[in-house]
């Protein structure tokens, strides 16, 4: 699939940069970004649907510490 992507200079200078450094395309770097921003995204889901879950579990025992 083809995509074309708008960048400025700041962001040509980035991906050049990157690309260079890690001896991959620009192309590739973009790919790792936006994999490694998906991969962040659905664990703060997953912490979050966790912490809902453990606060509505222990809601008593925190209520009664907060009233300490």
């Amino acid at each position: 699939m083809a995509l074309t992507v708008r960048t400025d200079d700041e962001l040509e200078g980035a991906l050049t940069a990157l690309a260079a450094a890690e001896g991959t395309s620009r192309q590739e770097v973009i790919r790792r970004a936006v994999l490694e921003r998906y991969a962040r995204s659905s664990h703060v889901a997953r912490v979050d649907e966790s912490s809902d879950h453990l606060i509505e579990r222990w809601s008593d025992v925190l209520d009664r510490l907060g009233s300490v």
